[in-house]
């Protein structure tokens, strides 16, 4: 009984202090590369928008842009991230994964 007891704090103790990374490294890589094509490539290495084409539409030019996802809270990255859209695709994340998103993209430096 004192060896199962041990095994528990032990466990507890690993699992609230030693994280093999941390929230912002997990977020970091999840962003750079979730399921297939990162974030990274529409939204820039900040979050902050990136340019993803330029077309010829009716002879002008045009842009397809990436928006800026810096400042959205964890509520409105979940809505945005299950909902349909016609150029990002769908990554079925898990709410610690989208956590650890924001986390990243709120503590990404300039």
């Amino acid at each position: 009984m004192k060896n199962l007891f041990f095994l528990f704090i032990t466990f507890l103790v690993l699992k609230s202090e030693d994280s093999f990374i941390t929230q912002y490294e997990y977020g970091q890589m999840l962003y750079n590369n979730p399921r297939g094509i990162g974030c990274v490539h529409c939204h820039g290495k900040d979050g902050s928008g990136a340019l993803i084409a330029k077309y010829k539409e009716d002879g002008k030019t045009k842009s397809l842009r990436g928006p800026n996802i810096r400042n959205k809270s964890i509520k409105d990255l979940k809505k945005s991230l299950f909902k349909r859209h016609k150029v990002m695709p769908t990554y079925f994340l898990t709410d610690s994964e989208i956590e650890a998103l924001a986390y990243f993209l709120s503590n990404k430096g300039d």
